[in-house]
């Protein structure tokens, strides 16, 4: 099932590459960064082609729960912790900047995306400490933050830290309308990225300045970006009759979950997991294992059922009207990575691992980008520069990391189990894990996925799987 944004929204289609082009820039990747990225380019005088492998917003746009929000879980106290105030300001003033930006456009150009400036709170059910020192660490830096004690969730709750001047909207209405001001082509996969050209199946783009906006870069070298980031998997329902949200929540306790409104909608989310990890490590499969409320979570796929559960529990009465799953890229330190792809690249740009939050780093990062191409002053770079300094987070995240990609390397040198036929993913040889929630093999290293029949779903990888028969 697909999610209520691309039931609401048809984009019109646009026609391949036909031959070779030259271009000042070309952008990979006709999603939320990419289409930002080319219009504002563009307004910077800049002459700007996009290639999409699939269709406009047919990548992880389509699946946001669209939030344009400044609040990214707890991050702000480790921000000030780890880099200090100075980056950490700057981290809070680009996605402050962008919801600024968007209802900057959306007013500007008269947008009808159901745009809707709200609160948005993290919440916990178990302690407060946390969220108290989130929101004093938000408030240090210039954001309209405090911490509460009462919410309108269906539970109590310890605490919630407050933001005040969020939004959220329809995305792929508001592509749908910005899309119509740049150059896309569709139905054209980036197959090659040498020098200054860009290798498609309809020809080559040559271009001073390249933009991968592809959610997962799929070049491995130079970068090194799947070594750098992971993917994770997190599941969405639609429901009618569950009554009425102002604010946009999320749970930072283990299995916490999301609430957000949407008209007569209420979207909850959770079950979120490492791609190809579908079991939990360290139990046997097939156990379940309850959550704080009680509730059974099975070890084993179910997704969707456990969600199905929760919303039973909270909202007695209330009807599923759609559902649908996110794939969002994890960098190592929880920042993402906007700015020059590597110092050995030049003219190379990337924006990728916005976490759980695409809609509000997709704009942070076309204006970072812009300023970045057209040789502007922009401060706000460093913090997401793709060349920051290691942290000591980010290397324990390595290590973590670099053990899935071991394990997955080594399984497919050993039988499959029940003597299955397992596809092995064509990007670096990992051994695919089957998804029951979505009949889907999904990669446990890099997060590549691919349909029953192997036919590739989602990056880095490039090309359809084969499947290994084992006698």
């Amino acid at each position: 099932m697909g999610s209520i944004w691309t039931a609401e929204t048809e984009i019109r289609s646009r026609e391949p590459l036909s031959g070779d082009i030259s271009v000042e820039a070309v952008v990979i990747g006709a999603g939320m960064a990419g289409i930002l990225a080319a219009y504002y380019l563009q307004q910077a005088g800049i002459t700007v082609a996009v290639l999409e492998a699939d269709r406009i917003g047919s990548g992880q746009t389509k699946n946001t729960t669209a939030k344009i929000t400044s609040q990214h879980n707890l991050i702000y106290d480790s921000l000030i912790r780890t880099f200090g105030n100075r980056m950490a300001e700057h981290y809070a003033r680009a996605n402050e900047e962008a919801i600024g930006e968007f209802e900057r456009l959306i007013l500007e150009k008269g947008i009808e995306c159901n745009f809707v400036k709200c609160p948005a709170f993290l919440y916990s059910r178990a302690e407060e400490v946390s969220l108290k020192r989130e929101a004093a660490a938000a408030a240090s830096l210039g954001i309209k933050a405090s911490f509460e004690t009462d919410s309108e969730l269906p539970f109590s709750v310890a605490g919630v830290t407050r933001f005040d001047g969020q939004a959220r909207f329809q995305p792929l209405r508001f592509l749908e309308k910005l899309s119509e001001e740049v150059t896309v082509y569709e139905q054209t996969r980036a197959l090659k990225a040498e020098g200054k050209q860009v290798e498609t199946d309809r020809g080559c783009v040559t271009a001073e300045h390249i933009v991968f906006a592809t959610h997962f870069p799929f070049p491995n070298v130079p970068g090194y970006y799947f070594a750098r980031m992971y993917q994770e998997r997190s599941y969405v329902m639609a429901l009618e009759d569950a009554g009425r949200l102002e604010g946009m929540y999320l749970g930072v306790d283990p299995d916490g979950l999301s609430f957000r409104p949407y008209g007569e909608f209420l979207l909850l989310g959770g079950g979120s997991h490492r791609t190809g990890v579908n079991r939990r490590e360290g139990r046997p499969a097939g156990r379940a294992v309850r959550d704080r409320q009680g509730v059974e979570m099975p070890e084993r796929g179910c997704r969707y059922g456990w969600l199905r559960e929760q919303a039973r529990a909270f909202y007695p009465g209330c009807s599923e009207a759609a559902h649908w799953s996110a794939q969002d890229c994890m960098t190592l330190d929880g920042i993402p990575y906007i700015g020059r792809f590597s110092e050995r690249r030049s003219g190379w740009y990337v924006a990728t691992g916005f976490g759980k939050w695409g809609m509000t780093t997709a704009m942070a990062g076309a204006r970072i980008l812009t300023a970045l191409i057209t040789g502007q002053e922009c401060p706000e770079a460093d913090i997401f520069s793709p060349q920051r300094h290691f942290t000591a987070r980010a290397a324990k995240e390595l290590l973590s990391h670099g053990a899935y990609t071991v394990k997955g390397l080594a399984k497919h040198l050993l039988p499959a189990e029940n003597d299955r036929i397992i596809p092995n993913c064509p990007h670096m040889g990992c051994r695919l894990e089957w998804n029951p929630d979505e009949e889907s093999y999904d990669c446990p290293c890099h997060g590549s996925r691919f349909d029953r029949e192997g036919h590739l779903i989602d990056n880095p990888a490039q090309t359809n799987c084969r499947r290994r028969n084992r006698s």
